[in-house]
Parts: C-alpha cells; sequence; structure tokens
C-alpha cells in the first residue's frame, strides 16, 4: 500500500467521525483533500469511499442524517440534501 493510499484511508475515517459528530464543513474538507490527492497520484478512490460521498457538494453522506437511501427496481438511489442523486446496482 502506497503512502497516498493510507492517506486517503486515514482521510475517510477522518472524514466518517467528523460527519458523526456533525461537523460537516470539515468532513467536507477531508473528502476534497483525498480526492486531490487521488488525482495527483493518478489513484481510483476505494468504492466505500465514492459511494459514501456527493460528487456534486463532497459531503460524507450518512443515512438519515444527510441522505435518503432507496430501493428502485435493480438499484439503489441516495439522494444528497443537496438534491444530487446516485445510483447503484444490487442484485
Amino acid at each position: 500500500m502506497t503512502v497516498a493510499e493510507e492517506r486517503i484511508d486515514r482521510l475517510q475515517q477522518l472524514a466518517r467521525t467528523a460527519a458523526a459528530d456533525d461537523e460537516h464543513d470539515r468532513a467536507r474538507e477531508y473528502v476534497r483533500l483525498a480526492r486531490r490527492i487521488a488525482e495527483r497520484n493518478r489513484l481510483e478512490l476505494p468504492r466505500s469511499f465514492t459511494r459514501a460521498t456527493c460528487d456534486r457538494c463532497d459531503a460524507y453522506l450518512r443515512p438519515g442524517d444527510n441522505a435518503r437511501v432507496r430501493l428502485r427496481d435493480g438499484h439503489v438511489v441516495i439522494t444528497c440534501s443537496c438534491g444530487h442523486h446516485s445510483r447503484y446496482p444490487y442484485e
């Protein structure tokens, strides 16, 4: 595991705890920093990270707090509080 991957994992943990403590601005900064590190090092973000963040506002999503999760015809629809929808298939 490279230093950049370790840093991204650590930032994901920090974003999760910040969002749990209702510090959404701090969590958003951690998400933005992790995305910049991935871009700079040409890394792909882990699936758990991309599905837990909003692509539009960079918020760390917590169902029931700032995100709504619904199941529709073979896919999961996650709606952020900013109004952005993300859809993921499931079986």
